[in-house]
């Protein structure tokens, strides 16, 4: 079974040497990838806001655009890229594009005198991260054999949350403990971009196996069953996929210290990476659907914690707890988004879900943020356990678990 293993890995085109079972050199090098680049862009999530409003002397509202905007160009801009790499059936060029124009965006916003500089940049780092996403991804199943492409979203999950730990904490030693004029930290931020760019060159990427007309991969040739997965992924995100600012901020109207709160956040992003793994692999033997249903149960219990919290030590434990859904639903729900369609139109179907789970996120901050100002902080969290529990039910009922 070894042997035979061994010979298909061979006729596809992957390295003979393997780093962990099923899994091939292209894998770890997409991992280390996502590691870099996440380090590269959450070492300015700590700064951003700040270089804004105060070195800038930007108002709140423009926070709010520069990210606003930000985010909506990342979301739109997935599918996009996703139906033109089935089209022109490549991976890797269009993902090397990304990286490097995520990467150029950074020193652009610190070399910036005024706001819209930094939505400028902003705007090519975010729309560079949504480019490369579908395509990177198809990469990853790609690279994976069959049965073990669970591992392989969660060898890339552990490479992206771990950077998005490593980040901040980079960020914070070179602010706090060596003094790096904030404006600095832009410039420094290239360099892991650089170097995850490097690491897709060295990718290879390996012929389609397409069918008789492969230029052409419409929307009516991604089964039902997909579109089902979809909508309850929509009914999850629209108020559990809410951005992570409202958590940092719940923790520091209880009473944390902002050093606190930024570790806190690392400890999310380090469960998630600790998580990531072995989530994937055991939706590689045991089904996607269940392992995924378990994440969904773990934010709604989350959520409802955060409401109801006033202490900060179980705040923070209940922000760590939340990271193994993190962990969890980076490696699963991509892995399971691609286990319904051919090779040929894996990075479509990533693409859209990436692009559904990007907008849903972007209507739960909205309301998120409407709540939060106009309602009650526990609001937010109230809502987003709704939402958890509606697409809980909905993944069940839409799903059947053999898919």
């Amino acid at each position: 079974m070894s042997s035979a293993r061994a010979s298909d890995g061979v006729r596809r085109g992957q390295p003979r040497s393997r780093v962990l079972t099923g899994l091939s050199r292209d894998t770890v090098l997409l991992a280390v990838a996502s590691f870099c680049s996440d380090i590269s862009s959450e070492m300015l999530y700590p700064v951003l806001p700040i270089f804004l409003t105060q070195t800038l002397h930007a108002t709140g509202s423009a926070v709010g655009v520069v990210e606003g905007f930000a985010s909506a160009a990342q979301n739109i801009v997935q599918g996009f890229s996703g139906w033109l790499s089935d089209r022109l059936q490549r991976r890797k060029p269009l993902a090397l594009a990304g990286y490097f124009a995520s990467a150029l965006g950074k020193p652009l916003m610190g070399a910036a005198a005024s706001w819209p500089g930094v939505l400028g940049g902003r705007l090519l780092d975010r729309l560079g991260a949504g480019f490369r996403a579908a395509p990177r991804d198809a990469l990853i199943a790609a690279s994976a054999e069959e049965g073990y492409r669970g591992r392989a979203f969660g060898l890339e999950g552990i490479g992206d949350n771990l950077g998005a730990c490593v980040g901040p904490l980079l960020t914070w030693s070179l602010v706090v403990a060596f003094a790096y004029e904030m404006r600095s930290i832009f410039f420094l931020a290239v360099i892991p971009g650089l170097v995850a760019c490097a690491m897709i060159l060295l990718v290879r990427e390996r012929p389609i196996a397409s069918a008789p007309n492969p230029r052409h991969a419409p929307l009516r040739e991604l089964p039902a069953t997909y579109w089902r997965y979809l909508t309850a992924t929509a009914l999850f995100g629209i108020g559990a996929s809410s951005s992570n600012s409202f958590i940092i901020m719940q923790t520091r109207s209880i009473g944390a210290s902002f050093g606190t709160a930024i570790l806190a956040y690392a400890g999310f992003n380090l469960v998630a990476a600790l998580v990531s793994y072995p989530a994937g692999s055991v939706s590689d033997r045991s089904g996607r659907r269940n392992v995924l249903l378990a994440g969904f149960v773990i934010a709604a219990v989350a959520y409802v914690g955060f409401a109801r919290a006033t202490n900060v030590a179980l705040t923070c434990a209940l922000f760590l707890a939340y990271g193994s859904f993190q962990g969890i639903f980076r490696a699963v729900g991509k892995a399971f988004a691609s286990d319904f369609v051919p090779e040929r139109l894996r990075a479509s179907a990533i693409g859209w879900y990436s692009m559904t789970v990007g907008l849903a996120s972007l209507v739960a901050s909205v309301v998120a943020g409407l709540l939060w100002d106009n309602v009650a902080h526990a609001a937010v969290f109230y809502y987003g356990a709704f939402s958890a529990i509606a697409g809980s039910i909905a993944l069940v009922a839409l799903i059947p678990v053999r898919s």
